[in-house]
C-alpha cells in the first residue's frame, strides 16, 4: 500500500496492471508500507479500480520518523513521511527522554484501527529539526536506507592489512611503471578507476592496425570482499552508495572505500585491467581481461586536464610535463569514440546539472551549474568503451550477470510521442520500431528551437528506466546491443558481481550466487511487466539472478529517492528567505494543474498552480504539453520564459509555489488577445444600445404612451444627441476600417428609423412634425 498526503492510497498489486485506489475512509485501519489484500468494489467513470481492504498480510516494520509535539496534553508524533497520513500517539511513559519539538523514531505498538490511532513508544531521539545535517539523518530512516555498518562488518574490515603483501601479488601482471593516472572531480574521495593510452600499429597490408592501446584499470575490490562474508552481506544490503551534500554514505567501510580500493597516487594498488585496441574508427578491434597490480602516478582534476588540452604550454601543462603526451593520446581515442558514438546513434541530450555548494552548517550557500568538459567526455568515453567490453565478453561465454538493460519506449509512450511530434508539425516522424538514431536525429534538428527543452524533454520522458537484469536486452539510450556496469566496484554492488564473473571465467570457472542473496524483501512490480520473482521460491541460477537485479534496481532508486529528498528539503530552506522575491525563470514541465518553472539565477524548480494564472479557465492540451487559456487564448508550454513571485514554501511538504508576476509587455499582449478576440463583439453589442436609444427616443417623441410619457422635442433631440456622441466615441476607440465603418453605420441606420439618414436628423424631422401636438398636450394639462 501505497500512502497519499491527501488521505487517500493506492494499492500496488503484485498481479495485475494498475494499481487500486483505496479512499480515506478504508486507510483508516492500515498505513503506508503495510501488504494487503484487497476486492475491487468498483471502476470510476475513466475505469480505474477502486478497493476494499479485506486482510491486513504484513505491517511495516520499520520505525517511522517524526516530530514529537504536545497538544492539549497528549503526546503524540507527526510523521515526516506524509504518506502514512495518521499521527501516532505515544503514552507519557513512551517518551524517553525527548523533548516537545523534536525529531524522533517511533516504533509502534498497536496498529490503527477503524475507530483509533496508531501509538508507538520512541526509540531514538535524533535532535532538533534545526541542527546540520538532520534532513539527512531524516531522509536515510525515512527510505529505510541502511547507514550503519555491522559489527562483524567492522570488524572484517579493521582486520584487513594496511598495505599490499606479497601474497597478493601472485598471478598479477605488474603494470606499476604504466603512467596511469586517475581524473576525478575537485571534491572526490574514492578513486576507483586509472587510465592510459598510447598509439599503436602492427601488421601490413590487408591486417594491418592503426589506432590506440587503451587501458582502464579498476579497483580490484572482490579481492578483499568475498561471497557470504560480513562484507559482502551489508554492502548487498546497500547496494549502492548514497550521495547527499556534504556527506557520503559509502556501500563499503571507509577503510576499503578510502584506502585499500582507492587508487591513491604513488601507492600500490590492486586492479582489474580492460586492456583494449581500438582502431581510427573507433572500433574496439580486441580486448582482454586480466587482474594487476599498479601505482596511480598522478591524481589529476577534470579542470586540470581540460586546461591542459586547451593549451600544452600553459601552466597546467607544465606541471605535468611528463603526462601531457598520454593525456594527448587519451583524448586521440576519445575523439576516434565520440565519433563512432555518433555513427551508431547513440542518444546525447545536453542536460544542465547542478551542484549544491553549503556552508559550515549544511545549509545552501549557492547552487551552480555542473559544466562538463573534454576531460569528463573523456573519461565517460574511456569507461563506456571497458564496460561494452565487459558485456561481450560475459554475454561470448554464455555466463549468467548482471547487464544494464535500457529499454526504448513502450507502445503507449511511443504512440503519444509521435501524436506529440505530429502536433508540433515538426516533419520528423518516429517509426513503430523507433531506433536510438531516429530519437538523436530528433534531438539534432530540433536544438535550435526555442522549444528544444520541451521536446527534448518529452523524448527523454518516453523511455524506460535502466534497470539490472539477468536479461540481456541492450542499452537502447547508448545504443549497444549488450551492456553492464564493470567501473565502479567501489559504490555499486552490480559491478562487484561483474568483477566476480570475470575472475571466475578467466579461471575456466563459473560464478554461482550464494543462497544470502535471496535474503531480500519481495521486489516491486514494474509497470507493465509480469508479477516479479519471490526470492524464497527462486530455484533456478536465472531466477536467482533476476532476484539480485531487481534488488540492486530497487535500492537504485531509493537512493536516488533519498538523495533527492535531502536536497528538495535544502532548496525549500533555502528559498525561505526569499519569500516576496521576484526572478525570472523557465517553464520545466507543464501539468493540469499548473506550471513547474526552474528559477534562471537560483537553479531552484516551483509550480505556479493553475489559478494562479489569472482569472479564466486553462485546458490542458496532453499532445502538445500546453496549458491554453480559453478566454485569451494565451498558451504556456515547456521553455516559455516566465517572472515569477515566491509566494509560499512548504518545508514539510517539499514544495515551493510561485505566484505570475505580468511585466507591462506581457500585460499589453494580454490585453490585446482580449480585444482581438472579443473586440468585434463589444463594438456591435455598444452600437446596439445606441441605436436602441435612439428609437426609443424617436418613439416617445413621436408616439407617446400617455399624456404623462410624453417627451419635449428639444430634450428628445439632446437625448439622441448624447447617444450619438457615445457611438462616435465607441467607434473612434475601436478604430475599425473604413468598409467596416461604413456598413455597420448603414446597419444602424436601417435598425432604427429605416430608410432615415441619420438618427439626429429623423428626431429633428419627427420633432417639427410633433411640436404642435405635443404643445397642445400640455396646454390640455395645465388646465
Amino acid at each position: 500500500m501505497q500512502g497519499h498526503r491527501d488521505g487517500h492510497g493506492f494499492l500496488i498489486p503484485d498481479e495485475g496492471q494498475g494499481d487500486v485506489y483505496l479512499s480515506a475512509q478504508e486507510m483508516h485501519s492500515v498505513m503506508h508500507g503495510d501488504r494487503l489484500r484487497v476486492r475491487v468494489v468498483r471502476f470510476d467513470k475513466r475505469g480505474r479500480p477502486e478497493g476494499r481492504v479485506l486482510e491486513i498480510l504484513e505491517r511495516k516494520k520499520r520505525p517511522i520518523i517524526g516530530r514529537l509535539l504536545l497538544e492539549s496534553g497528549i503526546w503524540l508524533v507527526a510523521p515526516e513521511d506524509k504518506r502514512f497520513g495518521q499521527d501516532i500517539l505515544i503514552p507519557k511513559n513512551g517518551i524517553a527522554n525527548a523533548t516537545a519539538g523534536q525529531v524522533v523514531a517511533v516504533e509502534l505498538t498497536e496498529p490503527p484501527s477503524l475507530y483509533s490511532q496508531p501509538v508507538g513508544r520512541v526509540t531514538e531521539v535524533l535532535g532538533e529539526i534545526d541542527d546540520p545535517g538532520m534532513e539527512i539523518e531524516i531522509a536515510v530512516r525515512k527510505y529505510d536506507v541502511p547507514h550503519a555498518f555491522s559489527t562483524d562488518a567492522l570488524a572484517q574490515a579493521a582486520k584487513l592489512p594496511e598495505r599490499l603483501r606479497a601474497v597478493d601479488l601472485k598471478q598479477r601482471i605488474d603494470l606499476r611503471d604504466v603512467p596511469l593516472v586517475t581524473i576525478d572531480g575537485e571534491d572526490a574521495r574514492d578513486f576507483d578507476d586509472a587510465v592510459y593510452c598510447q598509439p599503436h600499429k602492427q601488421g601490413r597490408g590487408k591486417n594491418a592496425f592503426s589506432g590506440w592501446r587503451l587501458l582502464v584499470a579498476i579497483a580490484d575490490v572482490s579481492h578483499y570482499v568475498k561471497p557470504g562474508e560480513a562484507l559482502d552481506l551489508d554492502a548487498y544490503e546497500r547496494a549502492t552508495s548514497v550521495y547527499f551534500p556534504r556527506r557520503v554514505i559509502p556501500m563499503l567501510p571507509e577503510k576499503l572505500s578510502n584506502g585499500l580500493c582507492s587508487l591513491n597516487p604513488d601507492v600500490d594498488r590492486l586492479s582489474m585491467v580492460c586492456d583494449m585496441l581500438i582502431d581510427e574508427d573507433g572500433q574496439t578491434q580486441a580486448y582482454q581481461f586480466y587482474p594487476a597490480v599498479i601505482c596511480s602516478h598522478a591524481r589529476l582534476t577534470y579542470t586540470e586536464v581540460a586546461a591542459v588540452l586547451a593549451n600544452t604550454h600553459g601552466p597546467e601543462a607544465a606541471k605535468r610535463r611528463d603526462l601531457v603526451p598520454h593525456l594527448l593520446h587519451l583524448h586521440e581515442v576519445y575523439r576516434a569514440l565520440l565519433a563512432n558514438r555518433q555513427k551508431r546513434g547513440a542518444i546525447d541530450f545536453e542536460t544542465t546539472e547542478t551542484q549544491i555548494i553549503c556552508d559550515d552548517n549544511g545549509r545552501i550557500e549557492k547552487i551552480v551549474p555542473r559544466t562538463r568538459n573534454e576531460a569528463h567526455r573523456l573519461i565517460e568515453e574511456a569507461m563506456l568503451a571497458a564496460n561494452v567490453c565487459a558485456a561481450d565478453f560475459i554475454a561470448g561465454n554464455k555466463h549468467h550477470a548482471l547487464f544494464r538493460v535500457h529499454e526504448g519506449p513502450t507502445p503507449e509512450k511511443r504512440t503519444a510521442l509521435q501524436a506529440y511530434l505530429r502536433a508540433l508539425g515538426l516533419g520528423l516522424g518516429l517509426s513503430d520500431d523507433p531506433s536510438p538514431g531516429e530519437y538523436q536525429a530528433i534531438a539534432h534538428a530540433t536544438k535550435d528551437r526555442p522549444d528544444a527543452t520541451q521536446i527534448h524533454s518529452m523524448l527523454l520522458r518516453s523511455m524506460q528506466q535502466a534497470i539490472y537484469t539477468s536479461a540481456n536486452s541492450g542499452h537502447f539510450g547508448l545504443a549497444y546491443s549488450a551492456y553492464t556496469h564493470f567501473t565502479s566496484p567501489i559504490r555499486r554492488y552490480p559491478d562487484l558481481l561483474v568483477h566476480r564473473v570475470i575472475k571466475a571465467m578467466l579461471g575456466n570457472k563459473r560464478y554461482q550466487l550464494d543462497a544470502s542473496k535471496m535474503n531480500v524483501p519481495v521486489p516491486p512490480k514494474r509497470p507493465g511487466k509480469g508479477k516479479p520473482i519471490n526470492p524464497a521460491t527462486a530455484s533456478t541460477e536465472l531466477e536467482r539472478w533476476e532476484v539480485a537485479g531487481a534488488h540492486c534496481s530497487a535500492n537504485e532508486r531509493r537512493a536516488d529517492e533519498a538523495s533527492r529528498d535531502v536536497e528538495a528539503w535544502l532548496k525549500c530552506r533555502y528559498m525561505r528567505e526569499h519569500l516576496g522575491e521576484e526572478f525570472a525563470g523557465t517553464v520545466s514541465a507543464v501539468t493540469s494543474f499548473g506550471l513547474f518553472v526552474q528559477l534562471d539565477a537560483l537553479y531552484v524548480e516551483g509550480l505556479i498552480h493553475i489559478t494562479e494564472l489569472g482569472g479564466e479557465y486553462y485546458r490542458f492540451d496532453e499532445v502538445r504539453q500546453e496549458l491554453r487559456g480559453e478566454r485569451t487564448g494565451i498558451r504556456y508550454a515547456t521553455g516559455a520564459r516566465v517572472q515569477i513571485q515566491v509566494s509560499r514554501v512548504d518545508l514539510d511538504g517539499r514544495k515551493i509555489d510561485f505566484r505570475l508576476v505580468r511585466d507591462s509587455d506581457e500585460a499589453r499582449l494580454v490585453a490585446r488577445a482580449q480585444r482581438d478576440k472579443h473586440g468585434q463583439q463589444s463594438r456591435a453589442d455598444s452600437a446596439s444600445k445606441a441605436a436602441k436609444a435612439a428609437k426609443a427616443a424617436v418613439k416617445a417623441v413621436a408616439s407617446p404612451a400617455d399624456e404623462e410619457s410624453a417627451v419635449a422635442p428639444t430634450e428628445a433631440l439632446e437625448l439622441l444627441q448624447r447617444a450619438d456622441r457615445a457611438l462616435k466615441a465607441e467607434r473612434k476607440q475601436s478604430r475599425p476600417s473604413k468598409a467596416s465603418k461604413a456598413a455597420k453605420a448603414g446597419r444602424a441606420r436601417s435598425k432604427t428609423v429605416g430608410a432615415a439618414a441619420h438618427p439626429v436628423k429623423a428626431a429633428r424631422q419627427a420633432a417639427r412634425q410633433a411640436a404642435p401636438a405635443a404643445e397642445g398636450a400640455r396646454t390640455r394639462k395645465r388646465r
